[in-house]
C-alpha cells in the first residue's frame, strides 16, 4: 500500500537523527498503526533495526548481536553477560554515528527488568556515540518506563512520540475511492494503516469484511483480544464490557446492570478504555466533563465498534458458516453505522476550523428535554453544536447518511429546535446540514462529504 501522511511524524524523527550528539527516542501506540513502518523508512543501511519477542534475554542478546554484526564485522562471535557489555561494546566499535533501534521494548524488559536502569546509566554518562530509538505498542508500559516521574528513564528521552490513528482524507489516496466511499471504509477501519492494508487486497468494502472480519480464518477475527493482551490484565472482562457498550448500553448505569455488579467496581476499568483509547465519555455541549450525570460511553476506535456491533453477537453464525443471517444484519443496519461514524467525524471537521468565516471552538452533541411552542416537554437533540471562538455565534448541525434530504424543511426545523434552547438566545445561530448527497431546496446550509474530508486536511 502507498506510504500516506505522517509527514510530521518523519521530518521529528529525521531530524532529531541527523543532530550531531546522539540522541534518545521513544515511540510508542497501539498496534497496527504503522510504527515500525515509519521507524524504518527513515533508518538507512548504515543503521540497526531489531525487532524483539519475547524469549529469554540471552537469546536476545545474541540474535541482536547477529544483527548488527552486519555493520560491524564479527560482532555476534562474542557472547555478552548482559546488556550494559553489549551496548558499551557497540559504542567501542562505533566510529561513525549511526542509530540502534530496540523495537518492542517491552518484550526485552520483561525479560530483563534491569535493562531501563542501564539505559539510564549509559545516557547519563553522556558518552554514547550512536543513536536509540526504541518502540513499543504496550502502551501502559512505556508509558510506565517513560513518563511515570519515578521511573528510571523518565525525562531522558530526547523525543517522545505518542503514534495516533491516520486522519480521514488519506484513506481516500490510499484506497483510490471517492468521497461517500471514504466516510464508508473509515468507518469500518479508522485510521489504522495495517486495516488499510488488508482492505486494499480485496476489490470491494464487503469483500474485506468477510474475508478478514467475518470468517474464522480471518486475520481480524480475533482482533480485540489481541489488542488487549498489551494492556490489559482481565482481557475476558475488558471484551465483556465492550460487548456491553457495542450492543447499546451506553449509560454507566445500564453497563452496570448487564455486568451485574455496582456500577463504582466499573470507574477503573472505564477510565482504562478510555487511555487507551478504544473508549470515549461523551457529555452533552456545555457540561463539565467531570461533572456531568449525562455522560455516555460510546466505542472511540472504528473497527472495534464494528467487531462488538456485528461480529460478537453473530459469532454462532460466523462459526457454522451461514453468511445469509449476517448479510440480512449489515443491510439492516451497516448505513445506521456509518451515520454515527458521520457525525462524529462532521463533529471533528468543525472543531478548531473555520465555517463560514468563523471560526469555532471544538464542536460536541446536545441533548435534552425542553418546552416547546406549546409550553410541553420535548426531547430534543442536535448532532453537532459548537460554540465561535468569539462567543458570538452557535453552529447547529443535523447530519443524515440518506438521500434525497430536503435541505429547506431540515434548516427550518434546526432552528426550531435551536429557538427552544435558552442557552441559545445570547448567540447568532448558524445552521448547517452535513449530508451524503446533495439535497434538494438547498438553502447554501450543505456541507457534503468533501466539504468534510477537505476542512479535516
Amino acid at each position: 500500500m502507498k506510504f500516506v501522511d505522517r509527514i510530521d511524524e518523519t521530518a521529528r524523527l529525521r531530524n532529531a537523527l541527523s543532530r550531531k550528539k546522539s540522541t534518545f527516542i521513544v515511540m510508542y501506540g497501539r498496534r497496527r498503526l504503522g510504527k515500525s513502518t515509519l521507524i524504518k523508512r527513515v533508518l538507512t543501511d548504515a543503521d540497526v533495526y531489531f525487532l524483539a519477542d519475547r524469549s529469554e534475554e540471552q537469546y536476545q542478546r545474541a540474535l541482536l548481536s547477529k544483527v548488527i554484526a552486519q555493520v560491524f564485522a564479527d560482532f555476534d562471535k562474542l557472547t555478552y553477560p548482559d546488556w550494559e557489555s553489549l551496548f558499551r561494546a557497540i559504542n567501542y566499535r562505533t566510529d561513525n554515528k549511526f542509530t540502534l533501534c530496540l523495537d518492542e521494548l517491552p518484550y526485552l524488559v520483561e525479560q530483563s527488568p534491569e535493562l531501563p536502569s542501564v539505559l539510564q546509566k549509559l545516557l547519563d554518562e553522556k558518552s554514547l556515540k550512536y543513536n536509540i530509538v526504541v518502540c513499543g505498542s504496550s502502551q501502559n508500559m512505556m508509558y510506565g518506563l517513560f513518563l511515570d516521574s519515578t521511573a528510571p528513564l523518565y525525562g531522558r528521552a530526547d523525543v517522545i512520540m505518542k503514534l495516533t490513528p491516520i486522519k480521514l482524507p488519506y484513506i481516500q489516496e490510499a484506497l483510490g475511492v471517492d468521497t461517500i466511499g471514504a466516510i464508508e471504509e473509515y468507518a469500518v477501519w479508522g485510521g489504522v494503516p495495517r486495516y488499510w492494508e488488508l482492505r486494499e487486497n480485496n476489490l470491494s468494502l464487503d469483500d474485506a469484511l468477510w474475508h478478514n472480519a467475518l470468517s474464522v480464518n480471518g486475520t481480524l477475527y480475533e482482533e480485540p483480544v489481541k489488542l488487549f493482551q498489551d494492556d490489559v490484565k482481565d482481557v475476558v472482562k475488558t471484551s465483556t464490557i465492550m460487548s456491553y457498550i457495542g450492543s447499546g448500553a451506553n449509560r454507566i448505569s445500564e453497563i452496570a446492570s448487564r455486568c451485574n455488579e455496582p456500577a463504582t467496581n466499573l470507574s477503573r476499568p472505564l477510565k482504562k478504555l478510555i487511555d487507551l483509547g478504544f473508549l470515549e465519555r461523551e457529555v452533552p455541549f456545555g457540561a463539565e466533563e467531570k461533572s456531568s450525570k449525562k455522560s455516555l460511553y460510546k466505542i472511540t476506535d472504528p473497527f472495534m465498534a464494528f467487531y462488538y456491533q456485528f461480529i460478537v453477537p453473530n459469532r454462532s453464525f460466523i462459526e457454522l458458516g451461514r453468511r445469509l443471517p449476517i448479510e440480512q444484519t449489515l443491510n439492516a443496519h451497516f448505513p445506521e453505522f456509518v451515520s454515527g461514524h458521520w457525525e462524529k467525524l462532521c463533529r471533528n471537521a468543525v472543531s478548531g476550523n473555520l465555517i463560514k468565516g468563523v471560526l469555532y471552538d471544538k464542536a460536541k452533541r446536545w441533548w435534552g428535554t425542553v418546552r416547546n411552542e406549546e409550553n410541553k416537554p420535548e426531547q430534543v437533540e442536535f448532532d453537532v453544536m459548537a460554540e465561535s471562538l468569539d462567543k458570538k455565534h452557535l453552529l447547529v448541525g443535523e447530519c443524515k447518511w440518506t438521500t434525497q434530504e430536503n435541505a429547506k424543511l431540515l434548516t427550518a426545523e434546526l432552528l426550531r429546535k435551536a429557538s427552544l434552547l435558552p442557552f441559545a438566545k445570547k448567540y447568532t445561530i448558524v445552521p448547517v446540514l452535513f449530508l451524503k448527497n446533495t439535497p434538494t431546496n438547498d438553502v447554501g446550509t450543505t456541507m457534503l462529504p468533501g466539504d468534510v474530508i477537505e476542512l479535516m486536511r
